[in-house]
């Protein structure tokens, strides 16, 4: 069973996907505790917060109530809702709770391609298609480290950047790394000038790409 907290069909605006229509699964639970974070009501995995899946599709602003859904559920709801969307991209909350090695299969076998967005810090279970993005954690509340396997296994880093030492934490993380088959990108914490022109400075000097949330600018989930 998949604790999920939402369920949306909208545009990727991050990372190498960005502009394509996805199908967006935001699954409950993740003890990290980024101190930035935008999806702090998936955090907690309260019992009583326990919704039907019918009052979960229904949800018309964040909450942190959940329900559960089994592989088969969603692709069945996929269906239902003639969602238009082959990309599915699972998120969190931290996805990597789960094995998602089910989900990932079943929906690979009725033709969609799937993506997860992870904090780094859970070992990623998922088949070897599935692309893998990374947005390591470092340092935050919870206490997790950033796993060596799980920078091996990302198909794209995609670190955030606020200050010039959010650059230094990822150098650090990037040693020893063969990146040949790895993208790494720079994310702005915010739209703000500053933090933006930091990114763009560091992915000119250190040849990497820039991703900038192309949904929050055009004010879109």
């Amino acid at each position: 069973m998949y604790k999920v907290n939402e369920i949306f069909e909208t545009i990727q605006g991050e990372g190498s996907y960005t502009g394509t229509p996805a199908i967006f699964l935001r699954l409950q639970g993740c003890p990290v505790g980024c101190s930035w974070c935008d999806t702090k009501q998936t955090w907690e995995i309260d019992p009583d917060l326990q919704l039907s899946p019918a009052a979960i599709l229904e949800k018309k602003a964040d909450s942190d109530h959940w329900c559960s859904f089994t592989a088969a559920d969603l692709v069945q709801l996929f269906a239902d809702k003639a969602y238009r969307a082959k990309h599915v991209v699972i998120t969190g909350g931290e996805p990597c709770m789960y094995d998602l090695r089910p989900l990932c299969e079943l929906l690979h076998q009725h033709g969609f391609s799937t993506q997860i967005e992870t904090s780094g810090t859970f070992e990623i279970l998922v088949p070897n298609s599935t692309w893998v993005t990374v947005s390591p954690k470092v340092n935050m509340k919870g206490g997790y480290q950033v796993l060596r396997t799980a920078l091996e296994r990302a198909n794209e880093i995609k670190h955030p950047v606020a200050m010039e030492k959010h650059i230094d934490e990822l150098l650090e993380l990037l040693q020893g790394l063969d990146l040949t088959q790895t993208l790494v990108y720079l994310q702005p914490i915010s739209q703000k000038a500053k933090a933006t022109q930091l990114a763009i400075e560091f992915c000119k000097q250190y040849n990497w790409r820039l991703s900038v949330q192309v949904h929050k600018y055009l004010g879109i989930n």
